[in-house]
């Protein structure tokens, strides 16, 4: 008895964990976005560099874990030479590949920015993405730390450029030194305790989220948070917590206190807490002075006004930063996943990173950084509505009433001449011979303007021009047939020398209608 052949099983269409697909709605905001930062960069002379989605694994960093497949935080495989090769974690690290393979024919200093995707291979949750665009901006070959305070007021001016007016963000200020210097007082210095410190620093970087208790959980045993999951914590004792969170909580205290502090005076007192609680740790001094240097170029150029902040609780947790770090961070409330008021916070940072480029080189190459969060900060600009306010309008649909070679010509015809007047326009390329579900396709997609041209139109030379943006509107005011019918709803019937200028009066009468509508 012969076996049926089973049918091949259908296969499932699904997105994997942690990756997204992008509609044309986000892909055009992105797109202006984008192009806004980019003026900026190139106003303050960066030029465009572009590296690949892979690199060899080694050239990452050293944050990746030795292990015989190094998979943890990337994506990784193995090529053909047996080479392991990853997708690129972040765009700082390829840049240094980038400026070490081509020291030779590189102008130092070299001003560079770059827009492109990055993939972490991490637990995905809600806005925790595997995937993601970033926008860097990088000085490679300056020492001083006027290349960083440069970093900051262009952080600021972007955000400015993107719509989002003086009040509502900030960018904080810190150093590494004075990081280290910290990590030096408790006892954690050194290589041995690389991942302790890590662990120290990520925990003060929550204190926005978790507030100081739970971030002393952090710094002590570990915290567990409302579902009952553990995070197990940097193990210090009392006296080190202690320490950690008198230093970070500086800024907060200049802040809260009961009379109006100048921006110099709040600067002033926050360095003078820093000397003080760092007697201990004099690595950390020059640290403090980097601080002054870029407080007084900010100064100096206008920015101390609120925009730039000296905050001794600015943590970035990349280990390759060796100097001053910074923070863009947004200060307005909106509305989380559980319906509470929340600061919306972090959209991008960098800092100071000397030793990355160097790892390649064997000679020290200064260079310091700026990375925006592309796909956070559109998140941002859309709840402030500084994004995608200029509506697209759909193309003009130049419909298909006969098959024939001859009018096919003519209807491709009417479509180009449409393009080449800078008009949005496509011929329907569907089953033609269904007249209704060509004006179905039409109010699907949202055209406005439907072109028809069947036999009679053809003999006398003319085109119907069908307003569907009016017609629609009529339709609800209309309700008798023959009414219908006497009206001609929104359509009119031109030469066809005259299409293009009829679809353009009409698109300019739409156009006028939406900013009344807006009250522009």
């Amino acid at each position: 008895m012969n076996e049926k052949p089973r049918k091949p099983q259908k296969l499932k269409a699904r997105l994997p964990r942690g990756f997204v697909d992008r509609e044309a709605a986000d892909i055009r905001a992105v797109n202006e976005m984008v192009g806004k930062i980019r003026e900026v960069y190139e106003r303050y002379g960066f030029d465009p560099v572009e590296t690949p989605l892979f690199e060899y694994t080694d050239a990452l960093g050293k944050f990746l874990p030795d292990a015989d497949r190094p998979n943890e935080g990337v994506f990784s495989l193995q090529d053909d030479d047996d080479q392991w090769m990853s997708l690129r974690y972040d765009l700082t690290a390829p840049l240094a590949r980038h400026v070490a393979e081509n020291f030779q024919e590189i102008q130092l200093p070299y001003r560079t920015y770059r827009a492109g995707y990055v993939f972490r291979n991490e637990k995905p949750g809600p806005g925790r993405f595997r995937q993601f665009m970033q926008f860097d901006a990088d000085t490679v070959g300056a020492p001083g730390v006027q290349a960083d305070a440069e970093m900051c007021m262009m952080m600021a001016d972007t955000l400015e450029a993107l719509g989002i007016k003086r009040g509502d963000y900030v960018i904080r200020v810190n150093n590494r030194k004075v990081l280290d210097g910290v990590m030096e007082a408790i006892g954690l210095g050194g290589d041995e305790n690389a991942a302790r410190r890590l662990t120290v620093l990520r925990a003060i970087d929550k204190l926005d989220k978790f507030g100081p208790e739970g971030v002393r959980l952090l710094l002590g045993a570990g915290r567990k948070d409302e579902s009952g999951d553990f995070t197990k914590g940097a193990g210090l004792d009392e006296r080190s917590i202690n320490l950690v969170m008198s230093l970070f909580q500086i800024g907060g205290q200049a802040d809260n206190l009961g009379y109006k502090l100048t921006p110099d005076q709040r600067t002033e007192l926050i360095f003078v807490a820093l000397e003080n609680v760092l007697s201990v740790a004099s690595s950390s001094f020059a640290g403090i002075e980097e601080l002054r240097l870029i407080w007084s170029l900010a100064k100096g150029a206008g920015y101390h006004d609120g925009r730039i902040l000296i905050d001794p609780s600015c943590v970035r947790g990349l280990e390759y930063y060796t100097g001053p770090v910074f923070e863009a961070e947004l200060q307005f409330s909106v509305t989380n996943e559980k319906g509470e008021k929340v600061v919306f916070g972090s959209v991008g940072g960098g800092g100071r990173y000397d030793g990355l480029v160097s790892r390649f080189m064997g000679q020290p190459v200064p260079a310091t950084g700026f990375s925006i969060g592309v796909s956070r900060l559109m998140t941002a600009l859309k709840n402030l509505g500084k994004l995608g306010a200029d509506e697209v309008v759909a193309p003009v649909l130049v419909t298909v009433m006969d098959g024939d070679v001859e009018s096919m010509g003519r209807y491709q015809k009417f479509t180009q001449d449409l393009r080449n007047a800078g008009i949005r326009a496509e011929m329907y390329q569907g089953n033609w011979k269904k007249f209704g579900n060509q004006l179905k396709y039409a109010d699907r997609r949202g055209a406005p303007i439907a072109v028809i041209q069947g036999g009679d139109e053809r003999a006398q030379g003319v085109v119907q021009i069908k307003d569907l943006i009016e017609g629609k509107r009529l339709s609800g005011e209309i309700t008798d047939n023959a009414e219908w019918r006497e009206a001609r709803v929104a359509q009119d019937v031109v030469p066809e020398a005259d299409l293009v200028a009829k679809v353009r009066e009409i698109l300019e009468a739409q156009a006028e209608d939406r900013r009344r509508a807006k009250g522009i």
